[in-house]
């Protein structure tokens, strides 16, 4: 009998029990620190701020989840890469204003506006990607450069086509009813209002999730973030994937610009700041990514955006101070970029969510 196991010396090692097994397979997973935090989030604030297990304290932690953990499943795929994208926040304004002034200024109907805007965000981010993978610039720095001039565009343009930082009336125009339908649908249940976002955000992490273990595309994301110079010797499209990425992060800035500008039937251009993109990167971290690269899930991005909401959420129902939630989340991210390290220094393998 010819066997395929080659020879052992010595001992043979001791099979290890099946309970270590168990708890090995979960500390492989990048969403484990993530989940044990939002269960330890949600017991004190279930305490502290008992409406938030209400229906309707339920329906508004997951109105600000969805929108985050949009964002955050993309820049969680593009972290995983090795990459960062800054824009994403701005992007979601500028996005929903170029649909607001097609509709309000130019006259245009909602969808053809909609796949205008959709297009000129798709066009970002292949420029951040092109710059990325050309120059060999740090994406933290081109889409920081991205964010400016997105910026200081958004807020020029719109004072300077509507004389104001406000576009509305877009709700009168053709093809809105649809749009609305798609992009701002709500359900009642009990006292809680729960809007189409929540399916919008569950069904892209399902799709990214399916995407990054279960295609060539996912073990290039993989690749690109953990070895990048020896997958462009082993054949993998790296620049290739890197523009994929960045278009998704773009695509995602746009749903989510959408999503708020049907909601509010119309568009305000503020000062975003870095805020919402610093968001972004922490939900990741939190889900489980490492900024290293290589390392992280779709799954753990999104508990991390519901994690995020429940404590922004718990601490204003519970009458907390506003910023103990910024105090709080600096304690999650370092225990999570901690934990997150410790996992993979012990494992040294590539885990699955």
């Amino acid at each position: 009998m010819i066997s395929d196991r080659l020879p052992t010396l010595g001992a043979a090692p001791a099979e290890m029990p099946r309970g270590r097994r168990l708890l090995t397979r979960a500390l492989a997973r990048p969403s484990l620190p993530a989940l044990v935090g939002l269960l330890v989030v949600v017991a004190v604030f279930g305490v502290q701020a008992p409406e938030l297990l209400t229906s309707g304290g339920l329906a508004s932690v997951l109105d600000a989840a969805a929108l985050l953990g949009i964002g955050g499943v993309a820049v969680a795929l593009l972290l995983i890469a090795g990459q960062f994208d800054l824009s994403i926040g701005v992007l979601a304004v500028a996005s929903s204003l170029v649909t607001a002034l097609l509709i309000e200024q130019a006259g245009w109907d909602t969808w053809p506006a909609l796949l205008v805007s959709f297009g000129a965000s798709l066009l970002v981010g292949l420029v951040n990607g092109f710059l990325v993978v050309n120059t060999g610039l740090p994406s933290f720095l081109v889409t920081l450069a991205t964010f400016l001039v997105l910026q200081g565009t958004s807020q020029a343009g719109v004072s300077a086509l509507a004389g104001s930082v406000r576009v509305t009336g877009v709700d009168e125009a053709p093809g809105w009813a649809a749009a609305d339908a798609v992009f701002g649908a709500t359900v009642h249940l009990g006292d809680g209002r729960f809007r189409v976002s929540l399916l919008w955000w569950l069904g892209l992490t399902a799709l990214a999730s399916w995407a990054l273990w279960r295609t060539r595309f996912g073990n290039a994301v993989f690749a690109s973030g953990g070895a990048r110079r020896a997958a462009r010797q082993l054949g993998v499209p790296v620049r290739r994937t890197t523009l994929t990425l960045f278009c998704l992060t773009a695509a995602a800035g746009w749903l989510i610009g959408t999503l708020g500008l049907v909601r509010l039937d119309g568009v305000q251009v503020g000062a975003p700041g870095l805020a919402t993109a610093v968001d972004f990167i922490v939900v990741a971290v939190i889900g489980g990514c490492l900024l290293t690269g290589g390392y992280g899930s779709a799954v753990g991005a999104a508990i991390g955006a519901l994690l995020y909401a429940v404590a922004r959420q718990g601490i204003a129902l519970a009458g907390w101070d506003p910023p103990w939630f910024q105090a709080f989340l600096g304690v999650l991210l370092l225990v999570a970029l901690l934990a997150n390290a410790v996992v993979r220094y012990r494992l040294k393998a590539v885990p699955r969510s």
